[in-house]
């Protein structure tokens, strides 16, 4: 197993500060962005594989802009543009990226609107949700991803607690134990009162959910413009009401790989077939070279 620990660092954007991890490496760079609610640690067992031929970055999109739930969250559109200012911050042009879930959707956009910003994408079941839901004014109560996110425990006694806790819940069923254990240390902090809570809290996660519906992002899919790898898991209850198929035909070089026995975690419950499939789509195409800072995508 490589030794390759990150160095966790902060870049200032707009009024902002932006955690990420840094993996050192001579090759290009690679950006791994999380999914709602979850942290850039869980990326770890596939960012030190990775690291040396890619240099890999993974930003934390949780709690670097204040936002309320019931005002109508953090937009989407705003961490697409956080996105952009990361890669102009940083001095990269043309990195390759994989995004999980938000992250995901948060790539697409960037994309569609800065123009290239990427030299290639792998968006793991990416959230498009059906067109007819984007501009709903939905209170937090009648969301259906945020009404339930903001009643979420937050509270155990110690570390065991929590363990049991999650291994009791579906959504841990399956995941590789390397990931449970990186949940448990680096995604929950000590409370105000003793024991611990979770590093996202439930008001946070609640306003990342309730921000992903001010903008629709299907009509912007046919503008970007590099080459798109769509992860779907075969068992992913998201395909009920998500469909990526049509997504994947928007895009103008776009492709599906469904990842049989996985559901919507893929990265949690299947790291080793995600470092897999990164090397091969993204091999040893250009990019990362570093650039003068652009300018990054307006916040809307």
């Amino acid at each position: 197993m490589p030794d390759h620990e990150p160095v966790i660092r902060s870049l200032p954007i707009d009024g902002a500060d932006l955690q990420y991890l840094e993996y050192e490496g001579d090759g290009p760079p690679l950006i791994l962005l999380h999914a709602t609610g979850f942290l850039p640690w869980l990326w770890h067992p596939i960012a030190r594989e990775l690291a040396g031929p890619y240099r890999v970055i993974a930003p934390y999109f949780c709690d670097h802009r204040d936002a309320e739930p019931e005002t109508g969250g953090l937009s989407w559109r705003r961490l697409a543009a956080d996105l952009a200012a990361l890669c102009a911050g940083l001095r990269l042009e043309r990195p390759f990226m994989a995004g999980h879930s938000m992250g995901a959707t948060v790539m697409a956009i960037a994309n569609a609107v800065s123009g290239r910003l990427a030299e290639k994408l792998i968006l793991i079941e990416p959230i498009f949700l059906p067109e007819n839901l984007y501009g709903m004014r939905l209170r937090v109560e009648d969301h259906p991803l945020a009404s339930k996110t903001i009643r979420r425990r937050n509270q155990w006694r110690d570390a065991a607690e929590a363990r049991d806790y999650l291994r009791g819940k579906g959504l841990f069923k399956d995941w590789d134990q390397e990931m449970l254990d990186l949940y448990l240390r680096h995604g929950m902090v000590e409370g105000g009162t003793g024991g611990l809570e979770l590093a996202c809290s439930p008001r946070r996660e609640a306003a990342l959910f309730m921000g992903g519906m001010h903008l629709d992002p299907w009509p912007l899919l046919p503008r970007v413009a590099c080459p798109v790898l769509v992860l779907e898991g075969g068992e992913s209850q998201n395909r009920l009401y998500i469909n990526l198929q049509r997504a994947v035909s928007l895009f103008p070089d776009g492709r599906l790989q469904v990842i049989p026995g996985a559901g919507h975690l893929i990265p949690m419950e299947k790291p080793g077939e995600i470092i897999r499939i990164i090397r091969e789509f993204f091999g040893g195409a250009e990019g990362g070279r570093p650039i003068p800072p652009r300018s990054s995508i307006p916040a809307g």
